[in-house]
């Protein structure tokens, strides 16, 4: 029978998993305290929190469905990332923490109702920022439309040539008065 204290986690830990969107599973073995605060102030910027949890109370926390899943991930060492609506500022913040401080081993992340391999959180983490992939869009969009408005205004330019050149064909055809 778990403890009050246990029980509190457990239902703190269910309030977090509601909240989160996403859910980044890491391996904190070989990091310092200051290492960590380090991770949870890069995950802050963003809205992401990090928190080092029990393998036990978070299958508890998890629920049947989501614990099944997780089986393998929670052994060992866990750290989550809960994570907001947006997975690729944590995959990024992850990154760039273990390029510029210390290497974190990425387990797996639940996104979008979806498990995914510590490959995907890779590739999220090389995505371009969110600005950039939308004004590529933009630009996408843009380009049939501005090539559309070229074809269209040659066609104008063309017929104003042609009524320019008879205009002095018909003027040089006229004898000066």
């Amino acid at each position: 029978m778990p403890t009050a204290k246990k029980e509190a986690t457990i239902e703190q830990l269910r309030e977090k998993i509601a909240s989160a969107k996403n859910l980044f599973f890491t391996n904190y073995a070989g990091l310092t305290v200051e290492q960590i605060t380090k991770l949870r102030n890069e995950l802050r910027k963003d809205g992401s929190t990090y928190g080092v949890v029990k393998n036990t109370l978070f299958k508890r926390a998890a629920g049947e469905e989501l614990a099944s899943q997780l089986d393998a991930i929670l052994a060992g060492p866990t750290g989550v990332v809960f994570a907001g609506e947006d997975p690729v500022a944590p995959a990024k913040a992850i990154k760039t923490f273990s390029d510029q401080t210390k290497p974190v081993d990425v387990k797996a992340a639940y996104i979008d109702g979806k498990l995914v391999d510590a490959a995907q959180v890779q590739a999220l983490a090389a995505l371009p920022p969110k600005q950039e992939l939308l004004a590529k869009l933009v630009g996408s969009l843009k380009s049939p439309l501005y090539g559309l408005v070229y074809v269209l205004s040659g066609n104008q330019s063309g017929l104003v040539r042609v009524l320019n050149a008879i205009r002095e064909q018909k003027s040089a055809d006229q004898p000066a008065a």
